[in-house]
C-alpha cells in the first residue's frame, strides 16, 4: 500500500506564493501518477495538476496554467506544487492523490485510488 502525507499549506495574501509537498511512502514503485486536487466549501473536488512518475509528463488545469508548477523528485516519492501569483479563488483544501496503475486520464479524481488527508490553503484579498 502507499501512504500520502501533504504539507505546506497556510495563509497568504493575493499575489503571494506557497509550495505544497506530498511524500509518498510504502509501495511507491507501484505509483503511475501523482496529482493535486482541491476542494472549496460547497464545491466539488477539482483537478489542479498531475505528473506521471515515469517520464515526468504533466497536466494542468487551465485555471492554474502559468502560475502553478508540479514537480517530482526522489524517483517519484515526493511531489511538489509550487503556487505563484495566488488568487483568492485558489482558496481550498488541497489534496495529494496517487494512481497505482496505467491510465490515459490523470485529470479525473475518480482515476485516483489513494488520497492524502489534505492541507488548507487560504488566500486573502
Amino acid at each position: 500500500q502507499v501512504q500520502l502525507v501533504e504539507s505546506g499549506g497556510g495563509w497568504v495574501q493575493a499575489g503571494g506564493s506557497l509550495r505544497l509537498s506530498c511524500v509518498a511512502s510504502g509501495r511507491t514503485f507501484s505509483v503511475y501518477a501523482l496529482g493535486w486536487f482541491r476542494q472549496a466549501p460547497g464545491k466539488e473536488r477539482e483537478f489542479v495538476a498531475a505528473i506521471r512518475r515515469v517520464g515526468g509528463g504533466t497536466d494542468y488545469a487551465d485555471s492554474v496554467k502559468g502560475r502553478f508548477t508540479i514537480s517530482g523528485v526522489n524517483a517519484g516519492n515526493t511531489v511538489y506544487l509550487q503556487m505563484n501569483s495566488l488568487k483568492p479563488e485558489d482558496t481550498a483544501a488541497y489534496y495529494c492523490a496517487a494512481r497505482t496503475s496505467w491510465t490515459t486520464d490523470i485529470m479525473t479524481p475518480g482515476q485516483y485510488n489513494l488520497w492524502g488527508q489534505g492541507t488548507q490553503v487560504t488566500v486573502s484579498s
